[in-house]
């Protein structure tokens, strides 16, 4: 936790706020905080700054805070991805946090297994848990906005047209023919498959639709590995 993630519930002042569970256990084991030191604090959707311990017990830390920075900028990515296998899906959310993505696209394809749809994961709580633990990470402070969309046809006949207009559109997928681009400065839809990819017909359809298709090479990649590699290929922020 490079930054204590305030929300509302957490002041008790305009420039008081309380720290408990998780955070708590965080800044007094692993950062050995005691009164009188300061630590990096952010209010979600917010500002950062600082925050100075002036109570410490057991069940809870009282901070003044001071918040006068902006957080790092957003990474101009809309992020869609096919819904990934629970046990990479936590690190995927996580990382796109981090990397300062702010728009995701969950949708299904053939190769999703129908239980990838029931996992917790996808609980607004536990959503909201992982996307904070990445913005911890990263020292950011603006969540990421999830979308779910269980049905692959409508998604991409319907809705991602209007999420293409005035973005640079493509589709990850082993063996097309274009490298993935790089030292992108405009805005981008980076759409990813589930594990073995998008089948024919759904490259396809996201082709109709305006994506092109591009590679990273002859490597085939895991999801968890292929999306911060394109996005940091993308954008020069990620590096």
């Amino acid at each position: 936790m490079n930054l204590a993630l305030l929300f509302d519930g957490d002041f008790v002042a305009p420039n008081r706020a309380v720290l408990q569970g998780r955070r708590l256990e965080h800044i007094k084991s692993v950062l050995g905080i005691a009164i009188g030191d300061h630590l990096p604090v952010g209010r979600m959707n917010g500002l950062m700054g600082l925050g100075k311990v002036v109570k410490l017990t057991h069940s809870e830390a009282e901070l003044v805070v001071m918040l006068d920075q902006q957080p790092p900028a957003q990474l101009p990515l809309t992020l869609v991805l096919a819904m990934p296998r629970p046990k990479m899906f936590r690190r995927i959310l996580q990382t796109s946090a981090t990397l300062g993505v702010k728009d995701i696209w969950l949708i299904n394809s053939y190769k999703v297994e129908k239980s990838f749809w029931q996992t917790p994961l996808l609980s607004d709580e536990n959503l909201h848990e992982n996307l904070t633990l990445g913005l911890e990470q990263a020292k950011d402070t603006v969540m990421p906005n999830v979308h779910i969309r269980k049905l692959f046809k409508p998604f991409v006949e319907d809705e991602l047209p209007a999420l293409l207009k005035g973005k640079q559109a493509l589709v990850a997928h082993p063996g097309t023919l274009t490298p993935c681009p790089t030292h992108l400065s405009n805005p981008a839809v980076l759409c990813v498959g589930p594990e073995g990819g998008f089948t024919p017909y759904e490259v396809g359809k996201l082709e109709e639709a305006g994506c092109l298709g591009v590679h990273l090479g002859p490597r085939i990649l895991r999801v968890e590995t292929a999306v911060p590699v394109l996005a940091s290929r993308l954008f020069d922020a990620c590096s």
